[in-house]
């Protein structure tokens, strides 16, 4: 299997994490520990499921691992439009796109392996 360094879908994600830490840095202090944790950890996942799935002995599993990191997305894609609808967010629109992204490009990545 490929390192999953090398993946465009584990770059764009661990961009991702980068905005969404710097996202919610602004949050109202009594968020940290709410909305603002579930966020970060929401986010966190998503590269963490790429690279752990492609350390996993087989395609499928990989596979697995591939549709955990889509269901962060579809988890982090929620809390930042509760985010935004609380005005804790300013750029939802760009992360909400940054999203939409990776989610094509992991639904991109589970089709090719399915058919290898």
């Amino acid at each position: 299997m490929k390192d999953y360094k090398e993946l465009e879908v584990w770059k764009k994600a661990i961009e991702l994490v980068v905005i969404v830490y710097d996202t919610v840095r602004k949050f109202p202090k009594e968020e940290l520990y709410a909305l603002a944790d579930q966020i970060k950890r929401a986010a966190i996942s998503i590269p963490s499921n790429i690279a752990e799935g492609s350390s996993r002995n087989s395609t499928k599993e990989f596979i697995q691992f591939l549709y955990i990191a889509l269901g962060s997305t579809s988890e982090l894609e929620i809390q930042i439009i509760i985010a935004e609808k609380l005005d804790y967010v300013r750029n939802g629109e760009h992360l909400l796109s940054y999203i939409t992204i990776i989610k094509k490009m992991l639904n991109a990545l589970i089709s090719s392996l399915k058919r290898s």
